[in-house]
C-alpha cells in the first residue's frame, strides 16, 4: 500500500514539475488533467461541462488544474498565475460545482473585482457557464442601483452576486444588503484590492469580510502578481491555507515578445508612435498612459493619423466606458488609449500589441499591463518607451523582460536598485511629464467636445469611414474577423502617410 502511494506521489509531482504548478499547504488535493475528471470526481453538471466544451475549453491550464480541486475540497486559496492564465474560470466552475443547484437561501458565492470592467467580465463568464442550469447570477451596476427598492427581493436572492468592493459597502451601510450567508467569498485581483490610499480598497474589503459573517465561509484571493502585505494578511487570517503558484512569481507571460525601445524625450514618444503607425501595424493595439490628461492629449494627436482610436479612462460616463470595449472587441476600434483602468484582468484575447506609452511605475504594473496580449496561449508584443527620467524604474523592469527570456542590454539590469522609499513615492505620483501636443492649442479645446459626444471616437470614424475613410478586413480584440471596405491592407499604416501629409501642411501655416 505505501509503495503505491509512493509511486502515485510522484506522479502526482511530475504533472506539477511539467506544468510549474508550485503549492504550499497542508494535504493538497491531486491536480486535475481534464475538465471531464471534474464531472466523475467533484459532480459537475453535465450541462456545465457541456457549455465548457462548447466555448472551445477541453483541457485545463496549470492554475485550473490545482486551484479548481482545492476549492471543490473547501480549501481557502491564494493563487498566484500569470496573465491570461485562466484565473477566472479557476474560480467560476468551483463556485457552480459547490452550489450545485438554484436555491432561495440568499447570496452563497460573492466575488469582489477592482473595477466594473472586470466586474462584467466574470459576470459574462458565469452567464456563460451555467446556461441552462438556472443560476441567478447578478452583478451590482448602476443600474440595479438605481432600482433600490427591487435590491431585497431581487439581489438577495441572487445565488452568485459580482460586484466593486464601493457598491458594495454603500448598500451594506443602507443594510439594503444580507451576505450572511455567503459560503464562498472570491477577491479577484486581490493584490490591488488590498492596497492602500486613495486608490486602495483595503477599508472597503474589511468591511465586506465583516459582511460575510457564516461560520462556513471560505476564501479565494486570485492576482497575477503577490504582494507580501497579502500572504502576510492570509498567513494570519485564513484557515489551513494553501498558496498555488505557477511559474516564476511576479514574472510575466512567457509568450509576448517584450521590448524596451530609448525615445530620448517626451517629443521622441510622439514620434516613435507614429513612425509605428507609418510602417504599419496588425491591429488592434493598446496603448497606456499615466494620466487622463495625457490620455486626452494622446487621442487628439492621434486621431489625425487616419486610424480608428478612441479614448477609455474613469473620467468617462459607463455607458461610454461600456461602448469603448465593445467596440474595441468588435474591431470598431484599432487603437484604445487607456490608464490603468484597463490594466488589470480584462481579457481582449485578440489583442496584438500592448504599447506602453508612459513608463509603468512598477513591475507589477508593467506584469499587468502587457499581460492584455499574450492570452490564452496566443503570442503578442509590448513595447514600453523610456526617456531620461525612467532611469530610476528601468532596472525592475528589464528584470522582468530578461526574465521572461527576452533579449535586454546588460547595462539596464547593471543600474543601482533604487531604494524602497523612493520606489514608493514614484508608485503613488509618476513622473512629471511635458504635454503632448503638435496639434494648434485651438484644435484641442474643439476637439474635447467630440471626446464627449464620440464624435472623435469610434462613432465619428464611422462617419468619416461612409465618406470614404478606412475600412477593410480587420480582426477586433476577441480575435473575430470583420469587414469594411475593400482594398484596405491587413496592417494599418498606408493612408496615414496621406493624414500625415495633410497635417503637416497645416502646422506650416501656423
Amino acid at each position: 500500500m505505501k509503495r503505491l502511494q509512493h509511486l502515485h506521489q510522484e506522479k502526482v509531482n511530475r504533472v506539477r514539475t511539467q506544468h510549474r504548478i508550485n503549492v504550499h499547504g497542508c494535504d493538497v488535493p491531486d491536480p486535475v488533467c481534464t475538465f471531464s475528471e471534474l464531472q466523475s470526481e467533484y459532480g459537475l453538471n453535465p450541462r456545465v461541462l457541456q457549455n465548457l466544451s462548447a466555448a472551445g475549453l477541453t483541457v485545463p491550464t496549470p492554475i485550473q488544474m490545482q486551484a479548481i480541486p482545492l476549492m471543490m475540497h473547501g480549501r481557502e486559496l491564494l493563487a498566484c498565475a500569470p496573465t491570461g492564465s485562466g484565473k477566472t474560470l479557476a474560480f467560476c466552475l468551483p463556485l457552480l460545482t459547490h452550489l450545485k443547484q438554484p436555491a432561495n437561501l440568499g447570496i452563497r458565492a460573492l466575488v469582489i473585482s477592482p473595477t466594473r470592467e472586470l466586474a462584467s467580465q466574470t459576470h459574462r463568464e458565469l452567464v456563460r457557464l451555467s446556461e441552462g442550469v438556472g443560476f441567478r447570477v447578478h452583478i451590482l451596476d448602476k443600474a440595479s442601483m438605481a432600482a433600490r427598492k427591487c435590491l431585497p427581493s431581487s439581489i438577495n436572492k441572487s445565488d452568485i452576486l459580482i460586484s466593486t468592493p464601493n457598491r458594495l459597502v454603500f448598500l451594506l451601510k443602507q443594510n439594503a444588503l444580507d451576505l450572511s450567508s455567503v459560503e464562498w467569498l472570491v477577491v479577484d485581483e486581490s493584490d490591488k484590492l488590498f492596497e492602500d490610499g486613495r486608490s486602495g480598497f483595503r477599508d472597503q474589503l474589511a468591511a465586506v469580510f465583516q459582511g460575510c459573517s457564516s461560520p462556513r465561509v471560505r476564501r479565494a484571493l486570485y492576482s497575477a502578481t503577490c504582494a507580501p502585505d497579502v500572504e502576510q494578511w492570509c498567513r494570519l487570517n485564513l484557515d489551513n491555507l494553501v498558496s498555488v503558484n505557477i511559474g516564476h512569481r511576479n514574472s510575466a507571460v512567457e509568450t509576448v515578445e517584450q521590448k524596451l525601445l530609448f525615445v530620448g524625450t517626451e517629443n521622441g514618444k510622439l514620434l516613435a508612435v507614429r513612425d509605428i503607425i507609418k510602417k504599419g501595424f496588425l491591429p488592434p493595439m493598446l496603448v497606456f498612459v499615466q494620466s487622463i490628461d495625457r490620455a486626452r492629449e494622446l487621442f487628439h494627436e492621434l486621431v489625425y493619423e487616419g486610424i480608428n482610436v478612441d479614448i477609455i479612462h474613469a473620467d468617462r460616463t459607463q455607458q461610454q466606458r461600456d461602448n469603448v470595449i465593445s467596440s474595441f472587441r468588435s474591431g470598431d476600434i484599432w487603437v484604445l488609449i487607456c490608464t490603468a483602468l484597463l490594466a488589470r484582468g480584462i481579457d481582449f484575447k485578440g489583442v496584438n500589441l500592448v504599447l506602453n506609452y508612459d513608463f509603468p511605475t512598477s513591475a507589477v504594473e508593467y506584469i499587468h499591463r502587457i499581460g492584455r496580449t499574450g492570452r490564452a496561449g496566443r503570442t503578442g508584443r509590448a513595447v514600453t518607451f523610456f526617456t531620461e527620467d525612467d532611469k530610476p524604474l528601468l532596472r525592475s523592469i528589464a528584470n522582468v523582460i530578461k526574465q521572461a527570456g527576452c533579449p535586454v542590454p546588460g547595462y539596464m539590469v547593471g543600474f543601482k536598485k533604487i531604494h524602497s522609499k523612493v520606489k514608493r513615492q514614484l508608485q503613488k505620483k509618476p513622473p512629471k511629464r511635458s504635454s503632448i501636443r503638435t496639434t494648434p492649442q485651438f484644435v484641442l479645446k474643439k476637439g474635447r467636445g467630440g471626446e464627449k459626444t464620440g464624435g472623435g471616437g469610434a462613432e465619428g470614424q464611422k462617419r468619416r469611414k461612409k465618406k470614404g475613410g478606412l475600412g477593410g478586413p480587420k480582426k477586433g480584440a476577441d480575435g473575430q474577423e470583420t469587414k469594411g471596405d475593400e482594398g484596405q491592407k491587413s496592417s494599418v499604416g498606408v493612408q496615414s502617410k496621406v493624414q500625415g501629409t495633410r497635417k503637416n501642411k497645416k502646422g506650416k501655416k501656423n
